[in-house]
């Protein structure tokens, strides 16, 4: 029986035009996406291996050269692109980064696994997208100014454990998942916005938008200022979830077999009188 396709929770046509629009909008650099480019600029600066082919997908590509300086041979961009129905080849790569989009994919687990059969064997995946806790001042401003009308403003937000679980199942050896949270402080919701939009970021969600009315963005201004501090500015809250996995590969280091230990905890415990 042929598996059901998962729901389409965001609009892909919306998204697109989010990113294109972001591209024309504004010269000067997204310090969102600086903060990015920085953190996996060093998880790949750390890495002891070069790589041949590489593939960079989403805002970061635009500083490919950059970002893969010294680490990777031949580099392939996607700035755009369907997460979840990319054409790629098997073993096409050995390495792929993906950064930047992949919290508003609609079929994250595709996408990753995806990636993955596009690794050649021992190929590294490097990932990062925005994780639960993040936004958190401006939900709380547009839930005061909906009132008993609520509709959703902002992305559902993955956990880190959950996103540390998806690697595993979706075939990564070795996977890891951490995440770094920054604060910005902000006098205004309307800068905020500002910079997610000029990001490529904003309310992708699939199905109708409900009028807020004109007076919609007085309510904010309302709302935001019940949470300024004494310097009459708000903190917003932005958190990157990174990923890492390996393509699995027979030369990979494997953890030992259960119960192949041959001193136990508690004599260890023992030994160190804890």
């Amino acid at each position: 029986m042929q598996q059901a396709s998962p729901p389409e929770i965001f609009d892909r046509h919306r998204r697109r035009a989010l990113q294109v629009r972001a591209m024309h909008r504004s010269q000067r650099r997204q310090f969102l996406w600086d903060i990015l480019f920085d953190d996996v600029a060093d998880r790949l600066a750390c890495t002891t291996r070069d790589f041949e082919s590489c593939l960079i997908i989403g805002p970061l590509a635009c500083r490919a050269e950059e970002l893969t300086a010294g680490k990777a041979g031949a580099v392939a961009t996607l700035t755009i692109a369907d997460e979840d129905r990319l054409d790629l080849s098997a073993e096409e790569y050995d390495l792929i980064i993906a950064a930047g989009t992949l919290d508003s994919v609609n079929d994250l687990p595709g996408a990753l696994i995806q990636i993955r059969r596009s690794l050649r064997p021992d190929g590294l995946f490097l990932g990062a997208m925005f994780g639960a806790g993040t936004l958190t001042s401006l939900k709380k401003t547009m839930l005061t100014a909906d009132g008993e009308k609520t509709t959703a403003h902002i992305h559902p937000q993955i956990e880190l454990r959950s996103a540390a679980d998806l690697l595993s199942r979706t075939g990564f050896a070795l996977p890891v998942a951490d995440k770094i949270g920054y604060d910005v402080r902000y006098s205004s919701w309307k800068t905020a916005v500002a910079d997610l939009r000029d990001a490529g970021l904003g309310n992708c969600l699939a199905g109708h938008r409900r009028y807020l009315g004109r007076d919609y963005p007085q309510k904010l201004d309302m709302a935001w200022a019940q949470q300024a501090g004494d310097d009459a500015k708000v903190t917003e809250r932005f958190e990157f979830i990174h990923l890492s996995g390996w393509a699995p590969s027979p030369d990979q280091p494997r953890p030992a077999a259960r119960g192949s230990g041959k001193v136990s905890l508690a004599t260890t415990l023992g030994k160190t009188g804890l």
